[in-house]
């Protein structure tokens, strides 16, 4: 009954925050941010991480992710991969180089310089979403460069981890796992092609919400195969959600799955990304904390413009598109967390990144806001 009653207790201030935020006039993402931060153990300590909160975290950004395929113009994606995949490519190389350098002229021995570069090379864009989302630009052209641009720039990302810690471990084959990734990336495009012919078979079944259900087994399973492969799950789930977004059904399917998941699993998620800030970092290297915090910005924000300029968008456009690759969020915790498990990093590395990847997650909600300008 312990962990029930810390889902409650997420969900009623989770509204209550999504309440405040529209009446102040913040993104509501910020409000339930927070909100994670004040009930985290290292503020009131009322909610604690299990493995019951995180699976369903889990599924909440994983239908996040879908509900954000599901509403993606496949035309659109076409029509701006260049700049999408460019922005990507900027995204992933410039934070690479720039906290590699930093920490390594700082003195931090070589692989933990590259890990740091690592893990702000990674976009999160479940974040991004949800405000996108809230202000209706999900579907916008600056939106569909961003959705674009940060699933491209998390498989960049997943591979040069992978690259990484596999050549930090003698006995891993590295050459498989990359095989695998790009096989599954290659499947995608199989998958878009079959989708049609599944829905054809689900027409026929004699089942309660067949077409929801079909389609929820379509996302866990690219998920799950993702996952498999060492990549993230979220890449699997946006792209069941384009491949199932292109069918007659998608706008029922999108209805039925937002009801479940913006109710119960996708404020669970957004209140429990964050639970693992310590503040430790902050009091032991304020200024430190600072520069990584504006170098997380800067480095996705900069060059996300320039390349939206170069590509012909205007500038509020190429604003939005660089406010929009700034979040971090759960892939680089998740990156940081495998930094943590094989002893690359120590505790205290740990809590730094973590809380700079939480500001950077908590900032980048305002600006994607005041980019477009709303009041």
């Amino acid at each position: 009954m312990q962990e029930l009653s810390q889902i409650t207790l997420i969900l009623v201030v989770s509204l209550f925050a999504t309440i405040i935020s529209k009446r102040i006039g913040i993104p509501a993402v910020v409000g339930q941010l927070l909100v994670g931060i004040i009930l985290a153990p290292s503020v009131l300590g009322l909610i604690h991480e299990t493995h019951t909160l995180a699976f369903l975290a889990e599924v909440g950004v994983i239908l996040l992710m879908f509900l954000a395929g599901l509403e993606s113009d496949l035309s659109l994606l076409r029509k701006y991969f260049r700049p999408s995949l460019v922005i990507a490519i900027m995204g992933v190389i410039v934070p690479l180089f720039a906290y590699a350098g930093l920490t390594y002229l700082l003195g931090y021995q070589t692989p933990v310089a590259i890990f740091y570069g690592i893990v702000f090379a990674a976009t999160s864009v479940s974040i991004t979403v949800e405000v996108l989302q809230e202000y209706g630009k999900l579907s916008s052209k600056a939106g569909t460069v961003i959705l674009g641009a940060a699933v491209v720039d998390d498989i960049l990302a997943v591979l040069i981890l992978s690259f990484f810690m596999s050549s930090q471990d003698s006995s891993s084959h590295i050459g498989t796992k990359l095989l695998l990734q790009v096989a599954f990336l290659l499947a995608l495009a199989v998958v878009y092609r079959i989708i049609p012919v599944i829905y054809r078979f689900v027409d026929k079944l004699p089942v309660y919400a067949k077409y929801t259900s079909v389609s929820l087994l379509i996302c866990f399973m690219l998920s799950l195969l993702a996952d498999s492969v060492g990549m993230s799950a979220v890449i699997g789930a946006f792209f069941a959600g384009v491949a199932i977004g292109q069918t007659k059904m998608a706008e029922k399917i999108e209805t039925n799955i937002s009801t479940v998941a913006y109710i119960f699993f996708i404020p669970i998620f957004f209140v429990t990304i964050a639970l693992p800030i310590s503040f430790d970092g902050i009091v032991k290297n304020p200024i430190f904390i600072l520069i990584l915090t504006v170098l997380a910005i800067l480095t996705k924000l900069i060059p996300s413009f320039l390349v939206g300029r170069g590509f012909g968008f205007n500038a509020r456009e190429s604003m939005i598109i660089g406010s929009g690759m700034v979040s971090r969020g759960e892939m680089a915790l998740i990156v940081t967390q495998i930094g943590l498990a094989s002893q690359l990093i120590d505790r205290t590395i740990y809590s730094e990144l973590v809380v700079v990847i939480i500001l950077s997650t908590v900032i980048a909600p305002f600006l994607i806001k005041l980019s477009i300008g709303k009041s």
